[in-house]
């Protein structure tokens, strides 16, 4: 009788194994890369091709090396028409993706498989659907898509444009990785997953009203801060603002406050103290 009553109550901690396993063993490995010293070759490219990081608060580049240093650890990157990945091109890319995930519990982009980098702009083949519902074949020429399916396809020149330019709104990094953040919960809308109930029906207000307006003012040809790509959906709008928001945060907070408060709640981050 013993042996059967052993087993039963070995069982629940067997359960627990199974499921906390996993999460635990990844934490652990994680930890491993956090402690280690963040190579000199990598704060050499970080010094050379993006000046947005000497911008960071010290407290805030440590914080960020360790994530460079767990993602560049556990994603794969892969080199596409002939490129070959180099250690700068893990970094940067991982530098800025990283920037993301500051102050956040969230972890590292857990649908993330891949990471796939072309030399330039790329073009995909595309099926469209236009307003009477007829769908006609058709090419588009892009610098970074973001895939529900776990993969985000960059162009190196455009990843190399948007990290020497820190403050022009510009950057496909951290809007292609908006957009894997918008995918976590489904496919992209524009309304990442906030945690609290609550917090959706604030966030609809604020990002559908800062939305509209956009649209208004490219309807009428106005000059916008956010860029007027953010007008083609919610989805693109919140990756768009996300660009703005880190890159140009006073500007930001000045025209749009609600909008600016929305996403620093969001990020946890306040780049206006930058």
């Amino acid at each position: 009788m013993l042996l059967p009553l052993l087993l039963i109550a070995a069982l629940p901690l067997a359960v627990a194994a199974w499921l906390w396993g996993p999460p635990l063993w990844a934490e652990q490995r994680r930890m491993r890369q956090r402690r280690r010293p963040f190579p000199a070759a990598w704060r050499e490219i970080l010094r050379q091709r993006w000046p947005y990081f000497a911008r960071l608060p010290a407290d805030l580049q440590l914080q960020l090396k360790k994530h460079i240093q767990v993602f560049v650890a556990e994603k794969p990157f892969i080199g596409c028409n002939g490129l070959v990945v180099t250690e700068e091109m893990r970094v940067l890319i991982a530098a800025q993706a990283s920037l993301l995930l500051l102050n956040r519990r969230a972890g590292y982009f857990p649908k993330l498989r891949q990471v796939l980098v072309y030399p330039g702009a790329f073009v995909v083949d595309r099926v469209q659907r236009d307003a009477m519902g007829l769908e006609s074949a058709g090419r588009r020429v892009l610098s970074g898509e973001s895939w529900q399916q776990g993969q985000v396809i960059l162009s190196w020149d455009d990843v190399l444009a948007g990290a020497a330019v820190a403050d022009d709104g510009r950057n496909v990094v951290i809007h292609e990785f908006a957009h894997q953040l918008d995918q976590e919960s489904g496919a992209a809308n524009g309304a990442p997953f906030l945690g609290r109930r609550e917090r959706y029906a604030r966030w609809a207000a604020t990002l559908g009203a800062a939305y509209a307006q956009l649209c208004e003012q490219v309807a009428r040809g106005e000059p916008t801060l956010i860029d007027a790509y953010g007008a083609s959906d919610p989805a693109e709008f919140f990756a768009v603002a996300s660009e703005t928001f880190f890159e140009q945060p006073q500007a930001l907070a000045a025209e749009q406050p609600a909008l600016y408060r929305e996403l620093a709640g969001y990020y946890r981050a306040d780049p206006l103290s930058w």
